[in-house]
């Protein structure tokens, strides 16, 4: 593998990113970058991303922090005095209704800095796995974001560097994102996904409720504890 070209994988420690790492490792050699950026399941979600970087063999690490949100707020995920919602999965189609655990422009923080270690490592690619299709609505995660961002990158970097960013999975449903993680043997027991708790599941969140009608409508059993398991 040591001929393949490098790709700098953003693996938060969800569902989405740990497939998205399976894809990327298919033709490319590792790079993986954590963020943590006070978020209230920080703690497991970086324990997911060692578990996963682990599974994967994977050398080339880097865990940044970014701490600025929680001085920002704004999200349910970074400032306590925000509450998680709890209730029916994901927003309608077509729905303008950004929900609160929205955190305001964070991908393109997460991306700067992949961008930033791409360049100096000579990564070729940098994968995220946003997902537009069945999902909560963040404007971050669209298409057209990452079209403009791709050409901020061919505007921001050496008239040489050669940076491309990949979403793979940005078009699927979370089911055919779980389809095609057991198809590639992703460790989707070693993921997390829940917003709020950090020893089981609650359940009852956007991303946990996402995650259980996807594994039901998949016709497999997630792997993972949960407080309660409601489904949409």
């Amino acid at each position: 593998m040591s001929g393949q070209p490098k790709a700098v994988v953003l693996l938060s420690g969800g569902m989405d990113s740990c497939v998205t790492t399976a894809m990327a490792h298919r033709s490319h050699n590792l790079a993986v970058l954590h963020a943590s950026y006070g978020q209230r399941t920080e703690r497991r979600e970086r324990q997911a991303f060692d578990e996963i970087a682990d599974f994967y063999s994977v050398r080339e690490r880097l865990v940044v922090r970014l701490d600025h949100f929680t001085q920002i707020g704004g999200s349910a995920l970074t400032d306590a005095r925000i509450a998680v919602p709890e209730g029916p999965a994901g927003i309608p189609a077509g729905s303008n209704e950004i929900p609160p655990t929205y955190v305001p422009f964070r991908n393109a923080h997460f991306l700067a800095v992949a961008v930033s270690w791409a360049e100096v490592i000579g990564a070729s690619a940098i994968y995220i796995g946003a997902v537009a299709e069945d999902s909560s609505g963040y404007p971050d995660c669209r298409p057209e974001y990452y079209r403009v961002f791709q050409q901020l990158v061919r505007e921001g970097t050496r008239p040489e560097t050669r940076i491309e960013i990949v979403t793979p999975v940005i078009g699927m449903r979370k089911r055919e994102i779980i389809q095609r993680g057991l198809d590639l043997g992703a460790p989707l027991e070693r993921t997390w996904s829940c917003y709020q708790f950090e020893d089981e599941a609650c359940g009852s969140c956007d991303s946990c409720r996402l995650r259980l009608n996807a594994f039901a409508e998949a016709g497999v059993t997630d792997p993972i504890a949960y407080r309660a398991r409601v489904e949409r």
